[in-house]
């Protein structure tokens, strides 16, 4: 009789734990079995994790397995990745389990489904590199080919031709027998990628893995890469767990991004687990972005990651004229409008010379808050607590966080006034004044109301790529990554809403965006403009993003870190309590933080009080946080500690549920 433990596949806390059965047959690590389990009748999927197990109890208790389902399996490395996960970030097995495998069934032979079937290659040959581009494969490709383990981080402004580097690191890996996997920010970017590789490597050999392919779409593309037979992935974060083999690098495009930071449990950071894959595999890590995040440039300057620097456009075209338009002025002058004078000016030189426009705002909706001008009173989500947004053309008001919509009062439901008012600036009143100013010209917008499926990103960019669009508006989407050649003009509606955030990395998000979105202008053989409207003309991060100078930010950036203890010189980790009772929740929450400070923990008396989380209020339950600034290199022992409370909170039958969230992109 062979023996082995195994994870079951259940949604209880109860059972994070590994569990012993019993195989007439010899099993493999990485193995997908059916077992009874409790006393529920049918059987669940269990995942075996360690075989050769001697049994610790009568082997006559030990329950059998059933069968063995050959669809799915893990390798050795995958499961090492599981368990690192399950103690970095605090989750389950299983949270970890299921980040590596699909849902659903395997397809009948024959009835496999291909997401990008109708994809075409744009081929894109290239005569030669610039010397920038010639040094930098030359780094990378050494390192794939000698099998060192290396994490490079490469600095080049936008448009110097970081996506032919990364082909060529691509080539490199795949000419070494290696896997390649390459992680764009957004799903938006997926396609023009696809259709660059599908180009230069041909369809067969790509795969593609993100959360808008249907789970028949997944499985088939999970097959694929667990057979060996696509060796090149292209995704959004999710891709990070494509089940490849022998990786030969990990590239995360546009590396400062957000959205590589998972916001949802198992809330990793894609970054650490590329880190982690690729130790097992001795690969390559290749970070690129041209306003790299402040703790990936300080780790450059600190040894940990090799910089890489490209400092010139591929068609050797001068970087966009950024010009700041003080607001306040333009008020003061008259001009109560959206739109500076200078805006409307270099718009109507813009597109009567044939070029094309971007204007960017990173607020959706028509109105960004509903109030009542009697009393004051903001209209709020009664599930999430925060302010509701107006959309006009379905004439709602809806909440951002949880996607409820909702019907405009014709009365405050406060003070019953009729004095409603909609006040702010979103996208979708940007897109309307624009059509009333420019009648003549097509305009389009992109964002997560216009752009909800996949089908429907791809249209708004292929029109705007072939011309068929004269004016796209859109939020971050716009600013990422995407390779315009006609843009002439980009316009940011208004800079200061990133800058206003309560959040320790609003100046450096603020400097991120002008800079990626002023990056859209100018990519052809033209020199581009950028007007960037602000009430803050002063601000540094602004200064810094109209010379293109990121040396400048950083060096004022870092030290305003370096005082408050921010990241890269600390860790915040934020540990929620979800319970039934607000009592309970902040009860527990406070246990916590006096338990944290009685083990002695580095800077644990510098724990913040529990607090309420203002974003969360769902049905029934309630969700205290407390929030630790870990000091650097604590963050592990800290972890420890908040895993094995957890622990206890489920041995003793406490019915409050902890998440741990290391270094939230949401400030609570």
């Amino acid at each position: 009789m062979n023996y082995v433990n195994l994870v079951v596949d259940n949604n209880s806390r109860h059972t994070d734990e590994l569990y012993t059965y019993a195989s007439d047959e010899p099993l493999s690590p990485g193995q997908v079995v059916n077992i009874p389990f409790g006393r529920r009748k049918g059987y669940r999927r269990g995942f075996v994790f360690q075989t050769g197990v001697e049994p610790e109890i009568d082997p006559a208790r030990i329950r059998r397995i059933e069968s063995v389902d050959g669809s799915l399996s893990l390798n050795g490395e995958m499961i090492e990745t599981i368990c690192w996960m399950r103690r970095r970030y605090g989750i389950r097995y299983m949270d970890g389990v299921k980040c590596f495998v699909p849902h659903g069934k395997p397809p009948a032979p024959g009835k496999e489904k291909e997401p990008y079937k109708n994809a075409r290659g744009e081929s894109q040959p290239v005569e030669a590199l610039t010397d920038e581009q010639q040094r930098v494969t030359d780094t990378v490709g050494a390192a794939i080919r000698e099998g060192r383990e290396e994490r490079f981080l490469i600095h080049g402004v936008t448009g110097s031709g970081k996506t032919e580097v990364y082909m060529q690191a691509i080539g490199q890996a795949l000419a070494m027998g290696k896997g390649a996997i390459m992680l764009v920010p957004e799903i938006a970017l997926t396609k023009q990628i696809v259709e660059r590789f599908i180009g230069r490597f041909g369809k067969e050999s790509i795969a593609v893995m993100h959360s808008k392919l249907t789970g028949r779409e997944r499985f088939d593309e999970w097959t694929r890469i667990r057979r060996g037979e696509a060796r090149i992935v292209i995704g959004a974060r999710i891709g990070v767990f494509a089940p490849m083999e022998n990786i030969g690098v990990i590239i995360l495009d546009e590396e400062h991004e957000a959205t590589y930071k998972s916001d949802q449990t198992p809330k990793y950071e894609t970054l650490d687990v590329a880190v982690r894959r690729l130790m097992h595999y001795h690969g390559v890590l290749l970070l690129g972005s041209a306003t790299p995040s402040v703790v990936s440039y300080q780790r450059a300057k600190e040894g940990i990651y090799s910089l890489l620097e490209m400092k010139h456009r591929y068609n050797a075209v001068p970087l966009p004229v950024v010009e700041i338009v003080d607001m306040r002025k333009e008020l003061r002058c008259g001009n109560r409008t959206m739109f500076s004078n200078q805006l409307c000016h270099e718009m109507k030189r813009t597109l009567a010379a044939g070029e094309q426009v971007i204007l960017f705002l990173n607020r959706r909706g028509y109105s960004t808050f509903i109030a009542c001008r009697e009393c004051g009173e903001v209209l709020k989500c009664p599930e999430c607590g925060i302010s509701l947004v107006y959309h006009k053309k379905e004439n709602a008001a809806v909440c951002h966080y949880c996607g409820k919509k909702f019907a405009v009062p014709a009365r405050c439901p406060s003070c019953g006034g009729e004095n409603i008012r909609f006040s702010g600036v979103g996208t979708e009143q940007v897109e309307e004044f624009t059509a009333r100013q420019f009648p003549d010209y097509v305009v389009s917008r992109l964002d997560l109301d216009t752009a909800k499926k996949t089908r429907e990103i791809n249209r708004i960019i292929s029109d705007f790529a072939r011309g068929k669009t004269d004016i796209l508006i859109g939020t971050q989407l716009v600013a990422k990554g995407l390779d315009f050649r006609n843009v002439g003009l980009v316009g940011v509606v208004a800079a200061d809403v990133s800058l206003n955030i309560p959040d320790y990395r609003a100046t450096e998000r603020t400097f991120q965006l002008v800079t990626q979105v002023a990056g859209r202008a100018g990519r052809g053989t033209r020199q581009g403009r950028v007007i960037v409207q602000t009430g803050t003309p002063d601000n540094f991060a602004l200064l810094a993003a109209a010379e293109h100078d990121y040396e400048s930010f950083f060096r004022q950036e870092i030290m305003v870190r370096r005082f408050m203890n921010y990241p890269p010189f600390s860790d915040l980790i934020a540990a929620e309590f979800t319970a039934g009772t607000e009592e309970l929740a902040s009860g527990q929450a406070d246990r916590c933080k006096d338990y944290l400070i009685r083990a002695g923990l580095p800077g644990a008396e510098r724990i913040f009080a529990p607090k309420l989380s203002g974003n969360f209020k769902g049905q029934d339950s309630f969700r205290y946080h407390i929030l630790i600034k870990s000091p650097r290199g604590e963050r592990g022992r800290y972890i420890y500690y908040l895993r094995f409370f957890a622990e206890q909170m489920t041995k003793n039958r406490i019915e409050c549920s902890m998440t741990i969230d290391v270094n939230p992109y949401s400030m609570l």
